[in-house]
């Protein structure tokens, strides 16, 4: 799941010199680059970089079944510290590898850098499960959700170092939630650009069932805070589970404005259910889309033989941002990415279908729901892979999104739910 080949890994000092998986001691103040990292991560889970070795190599990975933990008890407690990691990006001394994440815009591109947290969300809850007796880790864990990307600063310089810090911050029986930082250096100084919450999840060494990982003990008051933070994470996203509009209805109050935005589209000249009229500075929602078609192929692999996570974030997200892009008349800007659901695994050879809609607007604000599905063309079935959120700003006012029906009322609703929970009201 590593992508970027320039990053440079090193262990903190201060919290950890152990070693990754393969034994390799990181002494204090060695950095290593990222090919190195990934050849390490091939050999945890027994991948390679032929395509038909790799095969062969997840084939025989059936016989690390027995290495699993029958219970979380078996498992040692791990604290925090022992899963932190420091990933660099020196984009300020390494010209070809700044010329990988360049945009036209002469900043970076943002796709890249969420290839670059899957990969991080990843390598952290590896140094978290790390088991010194075994050679291969039985485990294969993959993204199940990105809670929430918050941004910090508009601008990520194209010419200036950047860093990443993260570590495990809060576990269940077979999920792991890890937290990211990522700052840039300018001006003398590390600031901070984003924050960043994934969520993984451990499965067996065929990634078809779940699998137990090591528990979490935190260290102090300060871990404890950070650790209870992650339960109230959890139950949150219970919360939000069960009040989604594919299972209970609309609240009283989101349902007068449903009904507010119907009758404000009403032609006044036939009072009729079936004519409606945009209302001025307006867009109706069926012209706010935009779609894209990708061919999985084996090149954007993971070591679990599946596409890589941080590909589809990158693809769903600049398209995404063409769409309020080409919405708004203007370049907009990245306020937070929000509830990115993994529902099922990409599988190399499909053909991925994204749908990019622009669903809620207010003010300068626009927020983008990017749906992505594989389509089979044998037996002509489309089956949903990911949901990804996007809340954008632009320069200057954006016309109102208006739904016309009643599904579209529902992707409005949903728009405004995520764009609250990222700006407020």
């Amino acid at each position: 799941m590593i992508s970027p080949r320039f990053l440079l890994l090193r262990s903190a000092a201060s919290l950890s010199t152990r070693s990754l998986y393969t034994g390799a001691v990181l002494k204090q103040g060695k950095t290593m680059d990222m090919a190195e990292v990934r050849n390490r991560l091939r050999e945890i889970v027994g991948a390679s970089t032929n395509w038909s070795d790799h095969q062969q190599a997840m084939a025989e990975r059936v016989s690390l079944l027995t290495m699993l933990a029958k219970s979380q008890n078996d498992l040692p407690a791990k604290r925090m510290k022992d899963s932190y990691v420091e990933v660099y990006l020196p984009l300020g001394s390494e010209p070809k590898l700044r010329e990988k994440y360049l945009n036209f815009h002469n900043t970076v591109r943002f796709g890249r850098i969420l290839e670059d947290l899957d990969s991080l969300a990843v390598l952290i809850s590896y140094s978290h499960t790390y088991n010194p007796a075994l050679k291969r880790s039985p485990l294969s864990i993959v993204t199940a959700l990105v809670d929430k990307i918050d941004m910090r600063k508009h601008i990520i310089y194209p010419d200036c170092d950047i860093k990443f810090t993260g570590h495990v911050t809060w576990v269940g029986k077979t999920s792991i939630e890890a937290k990211m930082h990522m700052s840039q250096y300018h001006d003398g100084t590390y600031a901070p650009v984003l924050d960043a919450t994934f969520v993984m999840v451990a499965r067996d060494p065929e990634n078809k069932r779940a699998a137990f990982v090591n528990p979490l003990t935190p260290d102090g008051p300060e871990e404890e805070k950070i650790f209870q933070e992650g339960e109230a994470n959890k139950s949150r996203r219970v919360d939000l589970s069960t009040a989604s509009l594919l299972k209970v209805a609309p609240t009283d109050e989101e349902r007068k404005i449903v009904h507010s935005l119907f009758l404000n589209t009403l032609d006044t000249k036939t009072v009729s259910f079936h004519s409606r009229v945009l209302p001025p500075n307006s867009v109706w929602m069926e012209h706010a889309k935009l779609k894209g078609l990708e061919i999985c192929h084996p090149q954007e692999r993971n070591i679990f033989n599946r596409i890589f996570g941080g590909f589809l974030m990158r693809k769903a997200y600049e398209l995404g941002w063409a769409n309020a892009c080409s919405y708004g008349g203007c370049r907009p800007s990245l306020v937070a990415v929000d509830d990115i659901l993994f529902q099922k695994p990409v599988e190399i050879g499909s053909l991925l279908l994204l749908s990019s809609q622009v669903c809620f607007t207010q003010g300068k604000y626009i927020q983008v729901r990017v749906h992505s599905e594989v389509f089979d063309p044998l037996t002509q079935q489309h089956n949903t892979t990911n949901v990804f959120h996007y809340t954008f700003v632009s320069d200057r006012d954006v016309p109102n999104i208006i739904p016309k029906t009643y599904g579209e009322s529902m992707l409005y609703l949903d728009g405004k739910r995520h764009f609250n929970q990222t700006v407020g009201q």
